[in-house]
């Protein structure tokens, strides 16, 4: 599909598409965050909680969310006239985990949100990705009423490499989520060619 108009006389442009995973805990504003950037109407899967999850669904720290993502959320976002997003949301409860091998097929990279209230529900995200290795960052959703820490001592909490970018964002607001989706991009670029290097030497 050729998207974007063209200059007189020169043919269109042909996106480049890309496929970036977001993941994180129950209640991190993965959901939001799609939502938030995408130039479509995103896709959501949500249900609403019942009292037949309560034992399994945790919502301490969430107590006001009333619905959850059991398969995906789809968004997309045009980065450039060249460069357009795919964005898909994992669903953050442990039973629908087996959801994300599917989800990662082909994905570029990641990013892995985390709300510093509950820093423990992004620590499977981190493994699962790190295991698979696929390139992701880590965005720290600040929410409002949370304890603003260091962003180093947020990166030794999660016992992060010191290539994994960690930024502060607000899954809420467009331009601080693309600024996310543009140091994923970039770090994923970088990592694939230091691997290309690695291999090739």
């Amino acid at each position: 599909m050729i998207l974007g108009r063209s200059e007189r006389g020169k043919p269109p442009v042909e996106p480049v598409t890309l496929k970036i995973l977001v993941a994180g805990g129950f209640g991190v504003g993965k959901t939001t965050l799609v939502g938030s950037v995408s130039e479509i109407r995103p896709l959501r899967t949500e249900e609403t909680l019942t009292e037949a999850g309560r034992p399994v669904d945790d919502t301490s720290g969430v107590e006001g969310k009333h619905t959850t993502t059991v398969a995906m959320d789809f968004g997309r976002i045009t980065l450039r006239e060249d460069l357009v997003l795919y964005l898909f949301g994992t669903p953050g409860q442990e039973r629908f985990w087996f959801m994300w091998d599917e989800l990662s097929e082909g994905a570029l990279g990641a990013v892995v949100l985390a709300d510093t209230r509950r820093l423990e529900d992004c620590f499977a995200a981190v493994d699962y990705f790190e295991r698979r290795g696929i390139p992701f960052v880590v965005g720290v959703n600040c929410f409002e009423g949370a304890a603003r820490y260091p962003a180093q001592d947020v990166r030794r909490a999660l016992d992060l490499d010191d290539g994994v970018p960690l930024m502060m964002c607000d899954a809420r607001e467009r331009a601080s989520v693309k600024d996310v989706l543009i140091g994923v991009v970039e770090h994923a670029m970088a990592w694939s060619a230091d691997r290309r290097q690695t291999v090739t030497t």
